[in-house]
Order: C-alpha cells, then sequence, then structure tokens
C-alpha cells in the first residue's frame, strides 16, 4: 500500500498561515513542505505551480470570509445589530485578522489580488449597507456608517493611540454603538 498523500486542503491551510505569518513572499513550496513534515514532490500532484496554490488561497480566503461569514449569520440571527457584529467577529479576529491583513498588504503590490480584495470589500460593504438599512432610512447615513464600521473593523488594529481612562476595548465597543444607533448603556442590543 503507497503512503498517504498530505491533502490538498492541508497545503492551502498552510499556504494561508505562511501568509499570514510572512506575506506572500513566505508562501514558498519548500517551506510548506517542511512545515508539513512532507516532500515537496507532492504539491505537484496537486497545484502547476506556486501561483496556482496562491490562487488557490485566495479563492478559499475569499469564500471564507464571504460566504461562510455570510452562511454563519444568517444561521445564527439575531437582529441586525447582532448579525452585523457577528460577521465582523467572524471576519475580523483570531487567525483571519492576520490573514486578512497579510491579504491587504499583498494588494498593494499585486493588481489580481486588489480587484480580489475590491470584490470581496464591496460584498462586505453590502452586508453593512443592508444591515444597517434596517435601522436607518437615509441613504447617505447608511453609506457613511457602513464605512465607519468598515474602517473601525480593520482599521484599529493600525492603531497604536492610548484612551486615558479607557481600554481601547470599551472604545471600540462605544464607537460601534454611536455606528449601530445603540443608545449608551444599551450596548448589544
Amino acid at each position: 500500500m503507497g503512503a498517504l498523500r498530505t491533502p490538498r486542503e492541508k497545503w492551502i491551510e498552510e499556504g494561508l498561515r505562511a501568509l499570514a505569518a510572512g506575506g506572500a513572499d513566505a508562501v514558498r513550496v519548500e517551506a510548506l513542505a517542511k512545515a508539513l513534515g512532507v516532500t515537496k514532490g507532492g504539491f505537484y500532484g496537486y497545484f502547476a505551480d506556486r501561483d496556482a496554490l496562491l490562487e488557490e488561497m485566495l479563492d478559499t480566503w475569499e469564500r471564507e470570509s464571504v460566504n461562510d461569514v455570510l452562511q454563519q449569520v444568517e444561521r445564527t440571527g439575531g437582529d441586525a445589530r447582532d448579525r452585523i457584529r457577528l460577521a465582523g467577529q467572524l471576519t475580523f479576529s483570531g487567525d483571519r485578522l492576520l490573514t486578512e491583513l497579510a491579504i491587504r498588504d499583498w494588494a498593494r503590490r499585486d493588481k489580481k489580488v486588489a480587484e480580489r480584495l475590491r470584490r470581496v470589500d464591496n460584498q462586505r460593504m453590502q452586508l453593512a449597507r443592508e444591515m444597517i438599512g434596517t435601522f436607518c432610512s437615509d441613504p447617505d447615513e447608511v453609506e457613511a456608517r457602513s464605512l465607519l464600521a468598515f474602517c473601525l473593523a480593520i482599521g484599529h488594529h493600525f492603531l497604536a493611540a492610548e484612551h486615558p481612562g479607557r481600554t481601547p476595548v470599551d472604545v471600540r465597543a462605544r464607537a460601534a454603538d454611536i455606528i449601530l444607533d445603540v443608545p449608551h448603556g444599551n450596548a448589544g442590543g
């Protein structure tokens, strides 16, 4: 009986891990094989070359960032505010956040990645518009609140500012409440 092959998904997962840790240049077949504890020969049974892996990694990121998030948000239910908070948590936390930031950095130097990122961001903004539109009827305000929600979710990771007398988590929570039109003291609903 022949040796078991490393599944295609493991190569993609390891590629995304390498991307999150070191950017697109860190996604190298030899390094991935070493991290997986296998030879690089198995890689070529699944992928024609590194570019094919990178494309599959982007496909996986897009599916997980948009389709999987939307499905989980719909399954969980709740009001629009709860759903938009959940979408943000699912998209911009933990390992997903590191991958997200690495893809944004990669998109600065690669036109195809930038186009993919734009498509994903447009889908995310549309979700924000739909959710915010359930409690805000002014289209200009819906657009502004959607933009602010998106900027808060991504941008706070780049800020090193202190908030005297407040924790960053408390300030972000209050900012989210303002965006989501939650009266002070009624967070979460």
